[in-house]
């Protein structure tokens, strides 16, 4: 069979989700043939995975009929025959609605086909003098962990050119078990860090039967450590940033200001290094107090940053850090509320002791409920929309931390009038400590977000809806 000359680069979606086959353009002449056997730019913008190539290996195989497989590692790879003709089979050997799926087709120097990590693949040569090449994501190493199959599996049923009692085929490649014995390979982990706070006890809830999701406190992750040694990064896919240092009034000391930027940006500079380095996705929380809150409309993304104080401006720098990684996912969002101690928790402890409280009633925003945080997260990891920073708070119309209290006192059969307002130079008039500069203004913009098909509650309702739980 003679290669196919002048074919355009083009990818075919086959039955195994993520395995893609390619035609390559070849050009030959009486001489031979030439083709770009991988050509990042064109390839990834034609819509392969920017899948990060680190080794390259060839096998050559001398004879008609040689037959190896079923292996499924641990990386991705791009697999291209120089020279001769190959019979592929591909096994979805990954946890989920297809695995035991199969895909079989011809290679010759004008195709190549991705195959996704998990997916098992066998190869047997229909010509002598057969070599194809891989392109594989992680370096070889002797304590990798692959999965295999019987390339006899009858649910399998591949149907080979050349009878398998007819060919080459290693004695350990004849003992792979059968596909009912195989343990479907587990994807790759999703490391939540900060999973103590209030976003990090929702996210527990959000992934709670999510095997492949492990989650860190500050006992089991040294945030402001060494990254790069604190887990085996290649078994990874996603670190979901959630840990922060939110004390803005003690950033505005001396180790406050020590601590607040070795959390928020020093330590996000190191995840960041990691995300880049392993081709993980990196999502990381940031504040509505990047800006300086002066804006007299919604904050939206591409609007500059003006962090007034400490805590801000380390978030910001965070900010800048996590965007490096090719992958990432920014949320910004305003006045969190979750599990443990917050300010609605503030409030009705207030109104059931009978304290009537000052409440500041010049700072403006949106409540962020940290399961709707948390579902921001999973929808964006589900989707997957272009990198970048994307604004997640509650809904509907904006509140004064004041409505937010007499909202509170009233929804506990109180009375909303005990709650007075006051400027936020008047909270603080008294103060003896550093006050952080707050933004007036925290009201981001959702349009971004919501475009991704991710409706943001309104947060009027969460209110009341977390009040009565």
């Amino acid at each position: 069979m003679l290669t196919e000359f002048g074919k355009d680069l083009r990818r075919t979606e086959t039955t195994i989700p993520g395995l893609t086959l390619w035609d390559l353009p070849v050009h030959g002449d009486a001489r031979g043939w030439f083709k770009e056997n991988w050509q990042r730019q064109k390839m990834v913008d034609a819509g392969l995975p920017d899948f990060g190539p680190v080794q390259n290996n060839v096998s050559f195989n001398d004879a008609v009929g040689t037959t190896r497989g079923i292996h499924a590692e641990p990386w991705d790879k791009w697999v291209s025959v120089a020279t001769g003709r190959v019979f592929g089979a591909w096994v979805d050997l990954r946890e989920g609605p297809t695995f035991g799926a199969v895909f079989t087709a011809e290679i010759d120097p004008s195709r190549a086909i991705f195959v996704p990590r998990g997916v098992g693949n066998a190869y047997q040569t229909l010509e002598a003098d057969t070599a194809y090449s891989y392109l594989v994501n992680e370096h070889w190493s002797p304590d990798a962990a692959y999965t295999f199959l019987n390339l006899a599996d009858e649910t399998a049923g591949i149907p080979w050119p050349i009878p398998l009692d007819e060919v080459e085929v290693s004695a350990k490649d004849r003992a792979h078990p059968r596909l009912a014995d195989v343990a479907p390979v587990p994807p790759r982990k999703t490391l939540v860090i900060g999973a103590d706070g209030q976003l990090g006890s929702a996210l527990r809830a959000q992934f709670a039967d999510a095997g492949h999701v492990e989650f860190a406190d500050r006992t089991t992750f040294d945030l402001t450590g060494d990254a790069g040694s604190a887990r085996q990064w290649s078994e990874y896919d996603t670190i979901i940033n959630a840990a922060a240092h939110t004390a803005v009034d003690a950033a505005e000391t001396a180790e406050g200001r020590e601590q607040a930027w070795a959390v928020n940006a020093t330590a996000v500079a190191g995840l960041a290094r990691v995300a880049a380095a392993h081709r993980l996705t990196l999502v990381h929380v940031s504040t509505d107090y990047v800006f300086d809150g002066t804006l007299d409309r919604p904050y939206r993304e591409d609007d500059p940053v003006r962090p007034l104080g400490v805590y801000g401006q380390s978030k910001a720098a965070g900010e800048l850090a996590a965007s490096v990684v090719p992958a990432h996912y920014v949320l910004r969002t305003s006045w969190v509320i979750g599990e443990g101690k917050n300010f609605v928790r503030t409030m009705v402890s207030l109104a059931e002791r009978g304290v009537d409280p000052r409440v500041v009633d010049d700072q403006v925003g949106r409540l962020t409920f940290a399961g709707e945080l948390a579902r921001a997260i999973t929808h964006l990891l589900r989707e997957r929309p272009a990198a970048g920073v994307y604004h997640v708070t509650g809904g509907g119309e904006p509140m004064s931390w004041a409505d937010v209290a007499r909202a509170v006192f009233a929804a506990g059969g109180h009375d909303p009038a005990r709650v007075t307002g006051v400027s936020t130079e008047e909270y603080f008039a008294a103060a003896t400590d550093p006050v952080a500069p707050r933004p007036r203004n925290s009201v981001l913009d959702l349009s971004k977000i919501e475009s991704t098909g991710f409706v943001c509650p309104d947060a009027a309702a969460g209110l009341r809806e977390y009040l009565a739980g």
